[in-house]
């Protein structure tokens, strides 16, 4: 297991944390991977479906997948076509692949079984280091920091008196662990809870301070809510872009039996140029494949 020395936070003391456990305890939301007897399998798909994905989007697709496919070696043996299909309108489809080999994995390198070392868990494919330490924590019951924007946002305020994050530090989990509790467990739910402070507290924008359980000590609300000093925050469109027209043309491929033409695809954009850039990119990225008889298909 890789964890990070426990020492005392700056300004906010490590009462700061325990008090972030204590509001959870009655704040929390109910989420499904988060219920007691959630295997690290189930974890595992939730934090890569949930990766730049509403929660709402993400609940009921946990759900039928985890039915469809219990065990990695399950999803392992299903065709990249079924698995494709199964993601849906979650977005970022190549999660859903590269999950797959993930799944294949750890049915070949670890017996079926999820791996709870950091490192072990960062070799799986598609597995960065916060799925890894998600993993580590909330499958596993390791004390780890589980750094997310969330929680980056949380300690940029409550710590560092910045009203945003700015750019990812190596020194962000560092400030994380700091703050945790040096009991074991409440050290595993600090993880949890300080990633929920920040998905409904302490959000981007205009953050609710009234209801928030560290406002007394957050150095960022005591010294007076600075405006943010940097580059403004960029807001990622959706409505014409590569990713939507992406989406589009594997709607088509999603509902179609057999394999189609490449004029079965013209009526998912109007953009000829566009159309031809996207597909040609989901068939680089392994998310179509071309018949010998130039039909268009999901991967077999």
């Amino acid at each position: 297991m890789t964890s990070l020395p426990i020492r005392p936070a700056p300004h906010t003391g490590p009462a700061a944390g325990e008090v972030i456990v204590d509001w959870f305890a009655g704040a929390a939301r109910d989420l499904p991977w988060r219920r007691p007897g959630v295997d690290a399998w189930a974890v595992l798909v939730s934090e890569v479906m949930l990766q730049q994905t509403p929660v709402a989007r993400v609940e009921p697709v946990w759900r039928e997948w985890l039915a469809r496919w219990p065990r990695p070696s399950a999803l392992a043996a299903a065709s990249p076509a079924d698995v494709i299909r199964a993601w849906g309108k979650l977005g970022y489809p190549r999660r859903a692949l590269r999950l797959r080999e993930a799944a294949a994995a750890i049915a070949e390198r670890h017996g079926d079984v999820v791996p709870s070392a950091v490192p072990e868990l960062e070799a799986l494919p598609g597995i960065g280091t916060y799925t890894a330490r998600a993993v580590a924590c909330f499958g596993h019951g390791q004390r780890q920091p589980v750094v997310d924007t969330n929680v980056r946002r949380v300690v940029a305020r409550l710590v560092h008196g910045r009203a945003e994050a700015g750019t990812a530090r190596a020194a962000d989990l560092d400030d994380v662990a700091v703050l945790a509790p040096v009991d074991e467990q409440r050290a595993v739910r600090f993880s949890v809870a300080i990633m929920e402070l920040g998905a409904l507290v302490c959000v981007a924008g205009t953050p609710r301070c009234g209801t928030c359980p560290v406002r007394d000590r957050c150095a960022w609300r005591l010294a007076g809510s600075p405006a943010h000093d940097g580059p403004a925050r960029r807001v990622q469109k959706f409505a014409g872009t590569d990713r939507q027209v992406r989406g589009r043309l594997l709607d088509v491929l999603r509902a179609a039996p057999e394999p189609v033409d490449a004029a079965a695809l013209e009526p998912a954009w109007d953009d000829a140029v566009q159309r031809s850039r996207c597909l040609d990119s989901l068939l680089a990225d392994g998310l179509v494949e071309q018949t010998e008889d130039g039909l268009f298909r999901l991967p077999a």
